[in-house]
């Protein structure tokens, strides 16, 4: 299958390839249409690869917010846009967990009596099958540890 997409990016480098050739008064009319077909068969397997990773790239891109309580509680699934900010900021550091329901709300999942999660939604990764989850730690009823993890 790749072989197919690179013969079919070959096509217009070819294209381009003799064109820039009769630009650059290279070679003649009947030499043009082969000496075009070398530089077009380099270069397609390289603009293949490139098109691959601008993908990758544009779909594992997402934007980082900063926090916002009326954002959070309204946009569940993209929590994971706050979450550095959170977590850098140590905006919940020296909370307790009724200042920590108040800003982030109820929804939280508790392990134990000093671990609680908020649920942040699928970080747009690629192969990603499980949403992450933010961890907030607490000792004697206080916030000391805020971080991230994939369920």
């Amino acid at each position: 299958m790749t072989i197919i997409f690179i013969l079919l990016l070959a096509i217009p480098a070819y294209f381009f390839f003799r064109w820039l050739l009769k630009k650059l008064e290279i070679g003649t009319i009947k030499n043009r249409k082969y000496v075009a077909m070398f530089p077009a068969l380099l270069v397609s397997p390289l603009l293949y690869i490139v098109i691959i990773l601008l993908w990758m790239a544009s779909s594992t891109y997402y934007p980082k917010l900063d926090f916002s309580t009326y954002h959070w509680k309204t946009n569940i699934e993209e929590r994971y846009t706050m979450s550095e900010h959170i977590i850098t900021s140590n905006l919940l550091i020296g909370k307790t967990k009724a200042e920590i329901t108040t800003l982030l709300g109820n929804g939280f999942y508790t392990y134990n009596t000093n671990h609680i999660s908020y649920y942040l939604g699928y970080l747009p990764k690629l192969f990603k099958i499980d949403p992450d989850v933010l961890d907030i730690y607490f000792e004697e009823g206080i916030v000391v540890k805020v971080s991230q993890h994939e369920s």
